[in-house]
């Protein structure tokens, strides 16, 4: 395994690998000289159907002799890369707990201004669903 991604030239049934680069929104990479000079020589666009995405995890099943270019992607490109990829009931998995991780951000800033503003503890729990004892942890 790799920690590049990699964009591959596919065709035919080695065409379910990876994801075309659209789907996966905004690269950095796509923009660089590198990447626009691979393409040109391939004589494709960022569109051409045959292109695809495929990520680190994935390119041991990359067919031998595929034409393929390493690319660095950012944690958060990674992380759409990954998602794309992933089987619809998976990817509904995880844009749920990418919804409740955003939900808990600043949750301990959150209830420090609850708590200095004079919500009781009591309250704040209660709203909040979370055990009073740590509520009253979060005061000290």
């Amino acid at each position: 395994m790799t920690d590049d991604a990699y964009l591959v030239l596919l065709d035919g049934t080695a065409a379910t690998l990876g994801v075309p680069p659209v789907a996966v929104g905004e690269l950095a990479c796509m923009e660089t000289p590198a990447v626009r000079a691979w393409l040109g020589a391939q004589g494709v666009t960022v569109t051409s159907s045959e292109l695809r995405l495929v990520s680190p995890e994935e390119t041991a099943a990359i067919p031998e002799g595929a034409e393929r270019l390493p690319v660095p992607l950012g944690e958060e490109e990674l992380s759409r890369l990954r998602h794309e990829m992933a089987p619809p009931s998976v990817a509904q998995l995880e844009q749920e707990l990418l919804a409740y991780r955003s939900c808990t951000d600043g949750r301990g800033a959150l209830l420090t201004r609850a708590l200095a503003a004079g919500v009781p503890a009591h309250r704040i729990a209660e709203l909040t669903g979370e055990d009073l004892a740590f509520i009253k942890a979060e005061a000290h």
